[in-house]
């Protein structure tokens, strides 16, 4: 039986302007809960949830970003983001680069958006948050029970809540685009959701941490890593998803997150091939035996270095004696 409750997704740490939890309303919202909130050129605070703001980039960001740009993904990252860790985790991740001078996003102007149609999962939310919690069936094949719900968050600066416009949730979301932002995120926040749940005490290897940012971040050294390196010597895959992930950067974008899961976290999705599953308990084995061995031979060295300072006080003592006499 498990009791267990895992956080699958919270939008809200994908964008901050201000830390202080007063600002997220103590309300549980559905889809049939009403908002009045709009946001357009004419209300007086326009652009300015677009300043001085934490905007972490999902990997469907990044992926529709820089093909709205028509920029590898690697020079979107370099020339637009910043290394950020995501929702205290060791997972390393990206977000938007302010401005130097008016710390905003670059991508703002006095008009708006310069690529609204394409802007990220983050500023899609806002000011409606999600939480999206799964528990554990008491029974082996009983369905996971869900509490999805949502929340308002409410910013001083924001003057959207004054204007007389109403929406329900479901509408708001769709006039957003989130739904579909939702389910391309979903995989890629459970990942970090999961991470997170280890907590502290435990710690992602330099490698896993490379992986993982180089899965998330650029999908072109992803899909090279696949197909020209040994991957594809130790991973079966299907021919159908080879078809898939050498063209399709959605698919190779799923495909990613499915092998994170398999290699940070041991889930299933990924089968390694049966000659090299031979080799990696070879390997593994060989690991441990040649740590017990390094093990085995510090333990000789300060036992001999423990004898050598007890002979070595012996002979002292008996020199000592010899003088006294």
């Amino acid at each position: 039986m498990s009791e267990n409750k895992d956080v699958d997704m919270d939008s809200d740490f994908l964008k901050t302007t201000d830390k202080n939890p007063s600002n997220i309303m103590p309300e549980k919202l559905t889809l049939d809960s009403h908002l009045q909130f709009e946001c357009y050129p004419g209300v007086s605070c326009f652009t300015a949830c677009c300043h001085n703001i934490k905007i972490v980039l999902t990997p469907y960001d990044i992926l529709i970003l820089r093909k709205r740009l028509e920029i590898p993904a690697h020079e979107f990252v370099l020339q637009y983001t910043e290394p950020t860790l995501l929702e205290r985790t060791d997972m390393p991740g990206v977000q938007i680069k302010l401005t130097e001078d008016k710390k905003a996003c670059p991508f703002v102007t006095p008009e708006g958006c310069t690529v609204y149609s394409d802007r990220p999962t983050a500023c899609r939310y806002y000011p409606v948050g999600m939480a999206d919690f799964h528990e554990a069936g008491s029974e082996e094949n009983e369905t996971p029970k869900e509490d999805k719900f949502f929340f308002l968050v409410k910013e001083d600066h924001c003057k959207g809540f004054d204007e007389p416009k109403t929406w329900t949730i479901r509408e708001w979301r769709a006039d957003q685009g989130v739904d579909v932002r939702d389910e391309m995120n979903k995989e890629w926040l459970r990942l970090i959701m999961r991470r997170k749940s280890y907590g502290f005490q435990a710690s992602l290897s330099d490698a896993a941490k490379r992986m993982f940012f180089m899965a998330s971040t650029d999908l072109d050294h992803f899909r090279k890593f696949i197909f020209e390196s040994s991957f594809l010597d130790t991973y079966e895959v299907d021919k159908e998803t080879l078809d898939k992930i050498k063209d399709d950067d959605v698919e190779l974008m799923f495909f990613s997150f499915k092998y994170l899961a398999n290699t940070l976290f041991g889930a299933e999705g990924l089968k390694i091939k049966e000659g090299k599953v031979m080799a990696k308990v070879q390997e593994i084995q060989q690991r441990q035996d040649e740590s017990l061995k390094k093990a085995e031979q510090d333990y000789l060295k300060i036992k001999a270095e423990r004898a050598e300072r007890e002979r070595s006080k012996k002979e002292e003592e008996d020199t000592l004696k010899k003088t006294k006499k």
